[in-house]
């Protein structure tokens, strides 16, 4: 069963799942960038089957014009070693009715275009395909 990730350990504990998904993140920071993405909403679980960490899940709850009350996952994981084992299913299952606990109306979330299993697996899962996400990186110098 996936709980939240609320200590220094269990978030510490969910870094090398989390970098299977995410190349960039760095071991050292992980802790204090989870800790200030938590201040605006951020939420981390997972699931750990003897004693490990096999999967996690991103999320935040919050309400916008478009969508009101909603559960957007910001990242969705299960180790590579262990896929297609259900874990993947089971977090799913936990954040919707975490979605339902909090009065929301939508579960979304985005998924980059080179990851067809993944896109696979969330069809299976119910998800449709909303709409197009767009973005552009600003040169900060």
């Amino acid at each position: 069963m996936p709980k939240r990730a609320t200590t220094d350990q269990q978030i510490n504990d969910c870094f090398a799942v989390l970098a299977e998904l995410r190349p960039h993140l760095q071991q050292g920071e992980f802790l204090s960038t989870v800790r200030s993405m938590e201040k605006e909403g951020y939420r981390l679980a997972s699931i750990v089957d003897n004693g490990q960490v096999v999967a996690v899940a991103g999320y935040r709850i919050y309400s916008n014009l478009f969508m009101g009350r909603h559960l957007y996952v910001d990242d969705l994981v299960t180790s590579e070693t262990v896929r297609s084992r259900g874990y993947g299913g089971r977090l799913m299952s936990w954040l919707r009715e975490q979605a339902e606990a909090e009065n929301c109306q939508v579960l979304h979330l985005d998924s980059g275009t080179q990851r067809p299993d993944a896109h696979k697996f969330y069809f299976r899962e119910g998800l449709h395909i909303a709409s197009f996400h767009f973005s552009q990186a600003l040169d900060r110098s």
